[in-house]
C-alpha cells in the first residue's frame, strides 16, 4: 500500500543505487485514493480493482441511494522510468429512494480519467546512505533529508461520452475534462510515508473543483501496513470533506489485498463507504535498470599511488646485472 515500507527502505540505503521505480514487491494506491509519486516502472502492467458498498442520504432533500461501487485502474510504465498511464474507471448501481415514494434503480460509468504521471524529483536518487556497520541507531537515527519529499506531475482528463444518472448539475455529455495534480512523497523512519496530492478538476467547466488527499501509511512488518486519510472537495456546486482508514496486506510480491472505510463529514449528502479490493502486476517483461554509486576518491587516491610505484619501479633493461 503506497509501496511496502520495508522493503522501500531496504531500496533506498543500499550502497548501489536502483535508477528505477519498480520496486520487489507490488507499488499500490490502494486501498486509499491518493497516487504515490513513484510509478510502477517500465514495461510493468498493474491492476487496482476493489468493490464498495454505497450508503447515501440527503437530510434536507430526504432521499437514500444504496447499492455498490465497483473501481478499476490500470497502470502502464512506458518509455522512461518514471513515467507511467493511468486509466481509473468507477462503476455504480444502486436503488434511490425519495420521500415522495419513487423508488429507481441508477447504474453507469461514473467516472472515468485517463492520464499521465511523472516523477520529477526523487531526493534519494543517486544519493549514497552510508551504512554504520556498529551502530544500528545511527542508521535509523533522523536525517533531514527525509523531510525533502519526492514530488511528481500529473496531468489528465476526465472522459464524459454518455449519459448516466451520477452526472453533477450542468454537466455535459460528450465533454473532455483536464485534470491536474502535483504529487509529494515522504518517507520516515519507522516505516512511516506520507503523500500529498493537490489536485484541480474538471477544468473550465462548471463543475470545476479544487482538492487536496493527505494520506498517512504505517508498515507494521513485510506483510501488513495501514493508513489514515483525509480528502477536501471545494467547488460552486459541491464541497466537502472525507475521512478514511484501512488496513492492506502482502500476499507475495505480485498481489495485495485491502479493506477500508470511508465516510464525509456534511449530512448534505451523508455519504458512507465500506469494500475491500486487491491490486496485481505482472513484470514479465521488466528488466532491471542499474547504475553504480559514486566511489569516491579513494579510486583516484589508488591510481595515483599506483603511478608513483610504476615511476619507482625500474624497467627490466635498465637494471645492471653483475658479473659473477
Amino acid at each position: 500500500m503506497k509501496i511496502n515500507l520495508f522493503a522501500l527502505f531496504i531500496v533506498l540505503t543500499t550502497i548501489t543505487k536502483v535508477n528505477a521505480q519498480h520496486t520487489d514487491v507490488i507499488n499500490s494506491n490502494r486501498p486509499g485514493e491518493s497516487m504515490s509519486a513513484f510509478a510502477v516502472g517500465k514495461t510493468v502492467i498493474q491492476i487496482e480493482s476493489g468493490l464498495s458498498y454505497v450508503n447515501e442520504k440527503h437530510s434536507i432533500l430526504d432521499y437514500s441511494a444504496t447499492g455498490f461501487s465497483g473501481d478499476f485502474n490500470v497502470r502502464y510504465g512506458f518509455f522512461k522510468e518514471q513515467l507511467e498511464t493511468i486509466l481509473e474507471l468507477n462503476y455504480q448501481n444502486d436503488t434511490y429512494t425519495s420521500d415522495d415514494f419513487i423508488e429507481s434503480t441508477r447504474k453507469g460509468l461514473k467516472t472515468s480519467t485517463l492520464g499521465l504521471k511523472y516523477l520529477v524529483y526523487d531526493p534519494f536518487k543517486n544519493y549514497e546512505e552510508k551504512v554504520n556497520l556498529y551502530s544500528w541507531k545511527a542508521n535509523y537515527k533522523f536525517k533531514w533529508r527525509q523531510l525533502i519529499p519526492a514530488v511528481s506531475v500529473y496531468a489528465g482528463a476526465n472522459l464524459n461520452f454518455s449519459s448516466n444518472p451520477f452526472l453533477f448539475g450542468g454537466e455535459e455529455i460528450s465533454r473532455i475534462s483536464p485534470k491536474g495534480m502535483l504529487i509529494t512523497q515522504q518517507i520516515f523512519p519507522g516505516a512511516w510515508v506520507f503523500v500529498t496530492n493537490v489536485f484541480i478538476d474538471k477544468v473550465g467547466t462548471n463543475n470545476q473543483t479544487l482538492g487536496y488527499i493527505a494520506t498517512l501509511t504505517k508498515g507494521f512488518n513485510d506483510k501488513w501496513s495501514a493508513y489514515l486519510e483525509n480528502k477536501g472537495l471545494q467547488g460552486d456546486y459541491y464541497a466537502d470533506g472525507f475521512f478514511s482508514t484501512g488496513a492492506a496486506y502482502l500476499v507475495n510480491e505480485n498481489l495485495q489485498v485491502d479493506a477500508y472505510v470511508s465516510k464525509n463529514f456534511k449530512t448534505t449528502p451523508d455519504f458512507l463507504f465500506a469494500g475491500f479490493g486487491l491490486s496485481w502486476r505482472s513484470t514479465t517483461n521488466y528488466k532491471d535498470v542499474m547504475i553504480r554509486a559514486p566511489k569516491g576518491d579513494k579510486k583516484k587516491d589508488k591510481s595515483k599511488k599506483d603511478k608513483e610505484k610504476d615511476k619507482k619501479k625500474k624497467r627490466l633493461d635498465e637494471v645492471q646485472v653483475e658479473k659473477p
